[in-house]
């Protein structure tokens, strides 16, 4: 039923599950052609890759060493490019993909496997064409100088989370890779903080695999060495944006910096809530520190994502944006570390490779600037619908026979309730609930036709009339 229901989504919601045959043919020409010609050879440098488990799609390798009292950070990233003919039938299927589709039941590759998990993909013992980021650190982890270049590089493992933060967590050698991950990370993070970013660590809502086949929800919080990997790409992404700055020419990942009505709320919310905040800290000093397993401190970051809004893709050509930074990560970035996944990423890794050789940008790149922006975001609004749509499924499915019973929750904001479990996100129907509030809702229906769930909540000292919509309720 669930699998039937998640390809229903995908053709509800316009997802292209298959290649067209003259994109297909085009890929399988371009994964046999040769990809070395005119590139550095850094083969003999040791990358490794670091992903989920079971990852085929690697878009990234690093390599990590001291450089006197700093670093020297090798962050290879795979070339699309190569592969890909400008106007050709694989680009024009890349366009309307706009980004990888993730389900619980497969992905939807942005580009066709032949290349998305093999022939660009950087998979260990294999020679792949990628485009390499030199970026030499100071000791504090502040980026002093910035290359980057076209390469043949060969990973020499294929790393994952869970294995490797174990690996870290029985302790390592100064000197291996991850701890040197972990020792970079760390000074970035401080850095992050210095400059007034920040990152809510909130566990998020997802749909995995069981061991029999089926699917359950869970709320996962990110590993450490997750949050310490994506402060290099982080990093990157901060370095390209600085350099299509310069050239005044590119793509910008944007987000408007927090506004003060919506801070003046967060700080009633946090005063509600009973969360700390000291006289004179900022809002990113107070999420840092909110205790996660305490149910105000899930309402309370819940309340925080409300200043994370208005994210967007901003080209220019000419004229600086207006506004250039990104309120979340406190400086200008950009996308560019994830092309096999983002179509994005090929233009922003093209800006700078001819940027910083002195080159002009390709007249390919600047034409199809203009429109990059909204052609992003309308993707961005397709992977998130069916996201949320495969949840709502997967909700309804696993309540279904549960109608009638009773379910313990903490209230997020004034209309969502998170259950303790399963791990479901109840939206209220009427906001007169506290949040932080343990309560007790109960299971009135659920639809998997509809992937909607009717919750009541029940008062302490007498049967509720208040609902609780989750699904499609708004």
């Amino acid at each position: 039923m669930l699998r039937a229901g998640f390809a229903a989504i995908r053709v509800e919601l316009g997802v292209e599950e298959d290649h067209e045959p003259e994109a297909l043919a085009e890929a399988e020409a371009a994964a046999l052609a040769p990809t070395g010609a005119g590139r550095a050879d850094l083969r003999d440098v040791p990358f490794v890759t670091l992903d989920p488990p079971g990852s085929t799609d690697l878009d990234q390798a690093m390599h990590l060493a001291r450089d006197g009292a700093g670093y020297r950070v090798r962050y290879a990233i795979a070339d699309t490019a190569v592969f890909v003919r400008p106007g050709g039938p694989l680009d024009r299927a890349a366009h309307r993909r706009v980004m990888t589709v993730y389900c619980p039941d497969t992905r939807v590759a942005l580009y066709p496997s032949v290349l998305s998990e093999h022939a660009a993909s950087l998979r260990a013992g294999h020679d792949r064409p990628a485009v390499v980021w030199t970026l030499r650190l100071g000791a504090d982890g502040g980026v002093l100088d910035v290359a980057v270049e076209r390469a043949v590089v060969r990973s020499r493992a294929q790393l994952d989370y869970p294995t490797e933060q174990r690996r870290l967590d029985a302790g390592v050698p100064a000197d291996d890779p991850l701890a040197l991950l972990s020792e970079i990370g760390s000074r970035r993070v401080a850095l992050e903080r210095a400059r007034g970013g920040v990152s809510l660590g909130r566990p998020e809502q997802e749909v995995v695999q069981t061991p029999d086949g089926g699917w359950a929800l869970s709320f996962r919080a990110p590993l450490p060495i997750e949050d310490h990997n994506a402060q290099i790409s982080l990093m990157t992404g901060m370095a390209a944006a600085a350099i299509m700055l310069e050239a005044g020419v590119g793509v910008l990942r944007t987000m408007p910096t927090a506004q003060p009505h919506d801070l003046a709320r967060l700080r009633r919310q946090a005063l509600a809530l009973g969360v700390p905040w000291p006289r004179g800290a900022d809002y990113a000093t107070v999420l840092r520190d909110v205790d996660h397993a305490r149910p105000q401190g899930a309402a309370f970051l819940a309340a925080a994502t409300g200043l994370f809004r208005g994210a967007a893709w901003t080209p220019f050509d000419g004229a600086r944006p207006i506004d250039a930074g990104h309120g979340a990560v406190g400086a200008a970035y950009a996308h560019v570390t994830a092309p096999l996944r983002r179509l994005v990423d090929r233009y922003g890794l093209e800006v700078c490779l001819a940027a910083h050789a002195g080159r002009p940008v390709p007249e390919w790149v600047r034409a199809a600037l203009p429109a990059i922006g909204d052609t992003m975001a309308g993707g961005a609004r397709r992977s998130a619908a069916v996201d949320r749509a495969c949840t709502d499924l997967v909700e309804a499915v696993a309540l279904a026979p549960r109608v009638g019973e009773d379910f313990s929750g903490v209230v997020l904001d004034e209309r969502t309730v998170q259950l303790d479990e399963p791990a479901v996100v109840a939206r209220l129907e009427q906001d007169h609930l506290a949040e932080g509030d343990v309560v007790r809702v109960r299971l009135v229906a659920a639809d998997p036709a509809t992937r909607t769930v009717r919750f009541r909540h029940v008062p302490a000292d007498a049967p509720g009339t208040d609902a609780v919509e989750v699904g499609r309720a708004t």
